[in-house]
């Protein structure tokens, strides 16, 4: 049974920081994709970074220079650094698990809220 457990938000002020975790158990995260989503009320969920089985990153333009993804091999966890927060930033943060052998099943956190507001 594959499980993600996401901590670390919270409320912070207009250009603080947070940093989240995606802890991982019943599969290994190294040999797969990770990702980090978003979504605010009565909106999509939007895809924010993601970091391929082999450590390449990618990140949304909208946090780009701001946030930072990371991943910890040894405690099965991938980092979320979130930096210069905007009041915009603000959404219920999911990670995601790409099994990357067919068929491909896909993994969700239950997702940790955010909130950046003076």
């Amino acid at each position: 049974q594959v499980q993600l457990v996401e901590s670390g938000g919270g409320l912070v002020q207009p250009g603080g920081s947070l940093r989240l975790s995606c802890a991982a158990s019943g599969m290994l995260l190294s040999g797969n994709s990770m990702g980090w989503y978003r979504q605010t009320p009565g909106k999509q969920r939007e895809w924010v970074v993601g970091i391929t089985s082999a450590g390449s990153t990618n990140y949304a333009d909208s946090v780009k220079g701001r946030f930072t993804i990371s991943r910890d091999n040894a405690k099965n966890t991938v980092y979320l650094q979130m930096n210069s927060l905007k009041p915009a930033d603000t959404a219920v943060y999911y990670c995601k698990l790409t099994d990357i052998r067919p068929p491909y099943n896909t993994y969700w956190g239950q997702g940790t809220q955010v909130t950046v507001s003076s």
